[in-house]
């Protein structure tokens, strides 16, 4: 039988205390509705970059990021040619790894062709319901470049996106809940796990984000 959000809630307290909790468990103030698509091509890259590498070395060099790619204009970026490329690889003021530069080309592309759908692509990701967040993931993984794994969830978290991280502690904590039996990879298993983050968000009112951190908060570290 599957725990429910208020014994799940009692078992990260009990392991966190209430005060690291009630620092921790807050929601965005990002609104991704109001953010134009130069900044979600912002994050993603920077996402990208950070993945496999020293996530304090790409902060410090983000300004450098902003430059080289004209603030990641999505036109610009979406249109980069060879030239473009080789000066990227010149510049010593950004990380020069060829393919992740390719990832902003790529991503800028994907990102104008769902302003052109959809008004733009803030907009988009804006009215995907967290209930879905699963097939979110999977569609950025699919039409975007380098987007799998945990870099695409945790850049639309920090754009705002309310939807649920199964990081190590999260899928452990699912696990534990009986939510699910095993990893957290396959679409089935991101299905079931997404239908338990809905129950849990149902029978708290909690923001999915919300819930998200208390299984991670409930498990060892």
């Amino acid at each position: 039988m599957m725990k429910t959000y208020a014994e799940l809630l009692d078992i990260a307290t009990k392991r966190k205390g209430e005060e690291f909790l009630a620092d921790h468990l807050t929601v965005s103030e990002v609104s991704l509705a109001d953010l134009t698509d130069d900044r979600i091509l912002s994050e993603f890259s920077r996402g990208v970059f950070q993945a496999g590498f020293s996530w304090k070395v790409i902060d410090n060099k983000w300004p450098g990021f902003e430059e080289a790619f004209e603030r990641f204009d999505i036109a610009r970026n979406a249109f980069m040619s060879d030239e473009d490329l080789d000066r990227h690889l010149a510049n010593k003021a950004i990380v020069r790894n060829a393919q992740k530069i390719l990832s902003i080309r790529d991503n800028a592309i994907f990102l104008s062709d769902l302003a052109q759908a959809h008004g733009s692509a803030a907009s988009f990701f804006a009215a995907w319901p967290s209930t879905d967040a699963v097939g979110l993931y999977d569609l950025i993984k699919t039409r975007g470049s380098r987007l799998g794994g945990m870099t695409g969830p945790y850049s639309l978290r920090r754009l705002g996106y309310d939807g649920v991280i199964f990081s190590k502690s999260v899928v452990s904590a699912l696990n534990m809940a009986g939510a699910v039996d095993g990893a957290v990879t396959s679409k089935t298993a991101m299905r079931k796990a997404q239908e338990a983050i809905n129950t849990w968000a149902e029978e708290s009112g909690q923001p999915h984000a919300v819930i998200s951190r208390v299984l991670a908060f409930s498990v060892p570290d």
